[in-house]
């Protein structure tokens, strides 16, 4: 099934990963939009992070989108935002959850309210051991750069912002994609999709052999395609618009979190920006480590690889080519930045 596609003359496709940073072209968003987002002289970066989190979902939901199962209380998605200080690019870099890192003697557990001594861990539990700062704080300290603003999205709020876009956001495949872990079962092709099945396609990563990786390259093709869906009607339409932004960001407060308003004026520093001056990568990864004791499976970063990807980063650079970064030990997870007009659905 073919999603239809506009007519209209494309508008420039703005990718910072939060997609409702959108609202912002909405008439009269300006003018009520302070002034109050950093503008660092080398760029802003933005935290994005998706919840493993239940809460709100229905005993109806969980059974028909296969979201059974105990909640990890973790963050299964994590793309760190860079916008460049001249508003002219953006940059996109996904941090694998099974990442491997250390957390800090004397941090205290959120869950537990007890002081841990420094210890091995996934990235994604920075989140669950101390809250949102403690996984901003993680990311600052693996990454040397500077999270100025923070997003995070659950289970309920994904689904809930999915559906405010009127007939579905476009997935697309060349292979047929069926996991049966999620339940996806998609055929090749582009289709439409609801807030359910969306969250089944971005959590999927066992329908193409590919593990996380294959995961997180459709988490980054959802959000291109979401943009995209917006522009076709969405964007003529204030009041939709709003309850877009707000739906996303919902009411929570947190260290450094970005509010609606700030994302109106994220969305108009890049109201020109084409979908060729925005690009999507994962970290460069080099394989596998040895199961470690109370941790397990990991993924080691390629230290150099890494170190170029955000030494570019904080130097308000573009991204470095794929071949200038040693492939990686599993050829899934070798490092390949791809431009946004390149993930958007036929």
């Amino acid at each position: 099934m073919k999603f239809p596609r506009s007519r209209r003359p494309r508008r420039p496709l703005l990718v910072p990963a939060a997609v409702a940073a959108l609202a912002a072209l909405a008439p009269g968003a300006l003018a009520a939009a302070p002034t109050d987002l950093p503008a660092p002289e080398q760029g802003l970066n933005l935290l994005v992070v998706g919840i493993d989190s239940r809460k709100g979902v229905t005993a109806e939901e969980k059974e028909r989108f296969r979201l059974g199962g105990k909640e990890c209380d973790c963050t299964d998605v994590m793309m760190l935002v860079h916008v460049s200080a001249g508003n002219d690019r953006v940059d996109v870099v996904s941090l694998p959850r099974d990442s491997l890192t250390s957390f800090p003697d004397q941090h205290r557990d959120r869950r537990t309210g007890k002081l841990h001594a420094a210890h091995q861990a996934k990235i994604n539990g920075a989140w669950a051991e101390g809250g949102p700062s403690f996984a901003r704080e993680t990311v600052e300290s693996m990454t040397g750069l500077p999270v100025h603003r923070y997003l995070e999205i659950d289970f309920r709020r994904f689904m809930d912002t999915v559906d405010r876009v009127d007939g579905g956001v476009p997935v697309c495949t060349e292979k047929a994609l069926k996991d049966p872990a999620t339940g996806i079962d998609l055929q090749p092709g582009t289709k439409p999709v609801g807030g359910g099945e969306a969250l089944q396609y971005v959590r999927s990563r066992k329908a193409d052999g590919q593990m996380d990786f294959g995961r997180i390259q459709k988490q980054q093709k959802f959000v291109v395609n979401t943009l995209e869906r917006l522009r076709e009607g969405v964007l003529d339409d204030p009041d939709r618009l709003r309850d877009f932004a707000e739906t996303l960001r919902g009411t929570g407060a947190t260290d450094r979190g970005i509010s609606a308003t700030e994302l109106l004026r994220l969305a108009w520093r890049l109201r020109d920006l084409p979908p060729d001056r925005t690009e999507f990568a994962t970290v460069p990864v080099r394989g596998f480590n040895p199961d470690i004791a109370g941790v397990g499976s990991t993924l080691a970063w390629d230290e150099e690889g890494a170190a170029e990807v955000f030494r570019r980063l904080r130097e308000d650079r573009p991204l470095p080519a794929a071949d200038e970064i040693a492939p990686s030990q599993i050829s899934v997870g070798t490092y390949r930045p791809a431009p946004g007009a390149s993930l958007i659905c036929p």
